[in-house]
């Protein structure tokens, strides 16, 4: 027979309980530390006093004099801390607590009945009379009155609260409800609210988080292991959570980021979400999961790779946090434009040459045809065409570069167009050969064919090469990346050897700031049926936010990286907030004082907080002046970030990639910045580069949107851009009239 109290005892948080150890006191949290410690190593011992809830699988234990434990058993010696509450309500009302294996994506559920009626009838009482009688409500039709309750269930819909569902009848009820439910219920409601139909729900919300094979509901241990039900792990992790210093996001996932991080594909696998979703976050877990599966060893297999200095120096820093030193240590965290200068070093050619970067090179091309006297082309498209086309698809001569597909660029040319191009951007690299400089483009396309060479001589050696020669990475993970070039894909291809779990991408089009565009399947990275994937659900920022930032997208198209469609449909947050707002000035001076006010308006608002986010440098400088004018620290964001932390923020639009703010204020949304009026000149006689160009400048502005999570301002001077449509401005009045703040 076996000893089963010889059996260690598993004890872990259930994500719903991690919020409530936070809210504690220091030395409460501290406590549920040392419970666990205890707990682990003697669940029966006297001081804990646990005892079971009434026949159920709930448990109590003691954690403080204060406060109880709410645990539930899940198999032998294998229990889950649910809730931490004072000991009043734990023992007040045992039936409060509901406990089921979710039928449709096996998760476990937890639910605090008592709560979720709160929430309900609570708008009924005075605040300050809670034993006063509540008015009788106003009776209007129940918000799910159109769907059975099969029908709800059957979407994922925990069944425990279908009576509390059946009793919302406005907007305030259900965002209080969702309040207290799982985030699955929740979700399926608010999608079902916001007007999606069943069968979008089903395909959006459901299906993603669907558990891969039949659910046993009465199989415990099982349901503790699935995805869905969001738990810690490992020891490190409790402890760094009651410690508060661990970000929930390195330890709880939602259930579809979960199976995105951790499946094993046969090849190459692409995750596509809107801003918030958290693709970086996935990212770090499927590089955590890749290191996880590694021989020992001391070399670096595993490429973490993305466009961005900045963001590549927060990876290496989050990965240590979520993977511990050991597991980093296997893992090569490096911008995409170092790693390419790198493998150039190393080759030793061409090492003493000064690098330039797009703005300097693209002066050099100005002066360059000016001396020429050229008027055929001009600078931004010979530019673009040399980095996009002749560097971008490895076009080493004429003949080359006549067979190449523009892929992504603007009107058609001739034949002897591209011979006087050819002619042109040759004459400009001996030009930049002979004064010892190059660009970031160069260096790429240089360190390609080297990786491209070095990948000829493994394949032709064959089963020797291991031993001599071999790839450099065996698992490549790329973030944000819709702002690689063709040029840094094939790089990147030529690294890795094509096989299971290859190469794993995030990124989203949408959010594309750079000129970049490429079809990963012409450069070797083929990417077919469920090796592609989407996240959308926003945990950065409010359901409002959200819809204003969608609607500034209105009208333009984004590809998928494979030369298809890429939609943001189904992209939703679960977070509510307020309206954002919008207001225009006559002038530039005169939107100065929407700016001040609204500042002043959030209250302390030089903490770090809040944002201001501009077209131009120009508008960047004013607005730092005004600021200091009126006593407010501002802070400039530079290209490696804000200077300091504390202060308000300012930068322009491009430069708000990657961050986010409690608070935003986008300015100088004006028709002629917001889009650039430099673009008109391209609307006749080149059409599609006039789309691409405003496609960027919408993106600008989007990105600007979504980095604010719980506030947005949106001002212009003059007419305000076309990207904002006259609908948001009539959202706004209406929340102005209801009693909303102004600036």
């Amino acid at each position: 027979m076996t000893d089963t109290s010889r059996r260690p005892v598993i004890l872990q948080i259930l994500d719903r309980a991690d919020k409530e150890i936070l809210a504690l006191s220091r030395a409460d949290a501290g406590a549920v530390y040392n419970f666990q410690s205890k707990f682990r190593q003697n669940p029966q011992a006297h001081g804990l006093r646990l005892k079971q809830l009434k026949g159920s699988r709930l448990y109590s234990a003691r954690v403080t004099d204060a406060h109880r434990a709410i645990l539930l058993n899940v198999g032998e010696r294998h229990f889950l801390l649910v809730s931490v509450r004072h000991r009043s309500d734990v023992y007040d009302d045992l039936d409060r607590y509901s406990y089921q294996i979710n039928r449709v994506t096996g998760g476990i559920e937890v639910i605090d009945l008592a709560a979720v009626g709160d929430s309900i009838v609570g708008r009924l009482l005075p605040a300050d009379d809670p034993a006063a009688v509540p008015e009788k409500p106003v009776k209007a039709p129940a918000l799910f009155d159109p769907y059975t309750d099969q029908q709800l269930t059957d979407l994922g819909v925990a069944e425990p609260l279908l009576p509390s569902i059946r009793r919302l009848h406005t907007d305030d009820d259900l965002l209080r409800f969702a309040d207290c439910v799982p985030a699955l219920t929740a979700d399926i409601l608010l999608a079902l609210h916001d007007g999606k139909t069943y069968d979008e729900v089903l395909d959006l919300v459901t299906t993603p988080v669907r558990a891969d094979e039949p659910v046993d509901t009465d199989d415990w241990a099982a349901a503790s292991n699935n995805p869905a039900t969001q738990v810690t792990t490992d020891d490190s992790a409790l402890q760094a959570i009651l410690a508060e210093s661990f970000a929930r996001w390195q330890v709880f996932l939602h259930p579809t980021q979960r199976k995105v991080a951790n499946h094993p594909y046969p090849g190459s696998a692409r995750v596509s979400g809107g801003p918030g979703t958290g693709k970086t976050i996935v990212a770090l877990h499927r590089v955590k999961c890749l290191a996880e599966r590694l021989e020992p060893g001391k070399d670096k297999p595993i490429l973490l790779t993305t466009f961005n200095r900045n963001l590549a120096a927060d990876l290496r820093s989050r990965l240590l946090d979520l993977a511990g030193a050991d597991l980093s240590a296997r893992v090569d965290i490096v911008n995409i434009d170092k790693l390419a200068s790198r493998i150039v070093n190393e080759a030793g050619s061409d090492a003493k040459r000064r690098v330039i970067d797009e703005t300097a090179a693209l002066k050099r091309w100005n002066s360059f045809l000016l001396e020429l006297g050229e008027c055929r082309f001009d600078a931004e498209f010979l530019n673009a065409e040399w980095a996009h086309i002749i560097l971008g698809q490895a076009a080493t001569t004429r003949d080359e570069y006549f067979r190449v597909r523009r892929v992504g660029r603007g009107k058609p040319i001739t034949r002897d167009d591209r011979d006087t191009i050819w002619q042109i951007t040759e004459r400009f690299t001996k030009e930049l050969d002979r004064e010892g400089v190059w660009t970031w483009r160069q260096i790429a396309a240089r360190a390609a064919r080297l990786e491209l060479d070095r990948e000829a001589r493994i394949q032709a050696a064959g089963d020797t090469a291991g031993q001599t020669l071999r790839y450099r990475y065996q698992h490549i993970v790329v973030d944000e990346a819709q702002d690689l070039s063709p040029t840094h894909w094939r790089l990147l291809r030529a690294m890795t050897p094509v096989g299971p779990d290859d190469m794993f991408i995030t990124g989203d089009t949408h959010q594309r700031l750079y000129d970049n565009q490429v079809a990963l399947s012409t450069v070797g990275i083929n990417i077919r049926g469920r090796r592609s994937s989407r996240l959308t659900i926003s945990y950065r920022t409010t359901r409002e936010i959200l819809k204003v930032a969608t609607q500034l997208l209105t009208g333009e198209t984004y590809d998928d990286l494979d030369g298809g469609t890429d939609t943001l449909n189904g992209y939703r947050s679960l977070l509510h907030g307020v309206t954002p707002t919008f207001r225009g000035a006559p002038t530039w001076a005169q939107e100065r004082g929407l700016i001040i006010g609204q500042l002043r308006a959030w209250g302390n608002a030089s903490d770090g907080s809040a944002a201001v986010c501009v077209p131009t440098r120009d508008y960047v400088n004013d607005v730092i002046q005004w600021l200091i004018d009126e006593g407010i620290q501002a802070v400039e964001i530079g290209p490696d970030g804000p200077v300091r932390p504390d202060g308000v923020h300012v930068g322009t639009m491009h430069r708000f990639k990657g961050l986010e703010y409690q608070r935003v204020i986008i300015a100088g949304a004006s028709d002629g910045l917001v889009p650039r009026r430099a673009i008109d000149r391209f609307r006749n006689d080149d059409p599609k580069r006039y789309r691409q160009e405003r496609a960027r400048d919408r993106s600008r502005l989007f990105v600007a949107a979504t980095r604010a999570r719980d506030d947005l301002a949106v001002f212009w001077h003059g007419s305000r851009s076309p990207f904002i449509p006259a609908s948001l401005l009539q959202q706004d009045a209406v929340r102005s009239r209801e009693g909303g703040s102004e600036c």
